[in-house]
């Protein structure tokens, strides 16, 4: 949804900046005395600036409203601690079940690496960065049972390709396996 928002306003706003170029090239022709073309100028500059303030400040202040993270206050029903080494992923519990509040706690043993989680489509659900002697923290609450796959997405040496692992999201009736409280 806010994808579509995003495309909507970039089209909206992209003829408003056409008109101007227009003008621009348009205007570029014209002679005039140095003075009254500086006036002219910085009125435009003025404008646009308070413009672009007006247009921005609210769109801005309305996209931090919809920032993807949890609430804070969110307890997790289930704690994965999955670690990078290089070139693979430990991940303990390896299942969870779907619907639960779900904390990976993401850490590497070696090197920075790249942690992505990929739903049955390819789709990303959920990335961070693995780094030696840093754990990072996710929440994320899976809808959907299946396979998730594990990627690095930051090259970590000759072996980067190969470095996948999994983490299976039982239907809500299966025992996860290993769940923490």
């Amino acid at each position: 949804m806010e994808q579509r928002i995003a495309v909507i306003v970039s089209a909206v706003f992209a003829i408003p900046l056409m008109l101007a170029f227009i003008a621009v090239a348009r205007s570029a022709s014209s002679t005039g005395n140095p003075d009254s073309i500086a006036a002219s100028g910085a009125k435009w500059r003025r404008t646009t600036f308070w413009g672009l303030v007006i247009i921005f400040v609210p769109a801005i202040a309305f996209s931090l409203t919809r920032l993807p993270y949890a609430k804070g206050d969110a307890t997790a029903d289930v704690v994965v601690d999955a670690k990078g080494n290089q070139w693979a992923w430990q991940v303990t519990p390896a299942s969870v079940n779907a619907g639960q509040m779900v904390e990976i706690r993401v850490t590497s043993a070696d090197v920075n690496h790249g942690f992505s989680l990929y739903d049955a489509n390819n789709r990303l659900v959920v990335q961070t960065q693995a780094m030696p002697g840093y754990t990072n923290v996710i929440r994320h609450r899976f809808t959907e049972a299946g396979t998730y796959r594990i990627l690095c997405l930051e090259y970590c040496g000759l072996g980067h390709h190969t470095m996948a692992g999994q983490l299976v999201v039982n239907g809500s009736g299966t025992n996860a396996g290993g769940s923490q409280p």
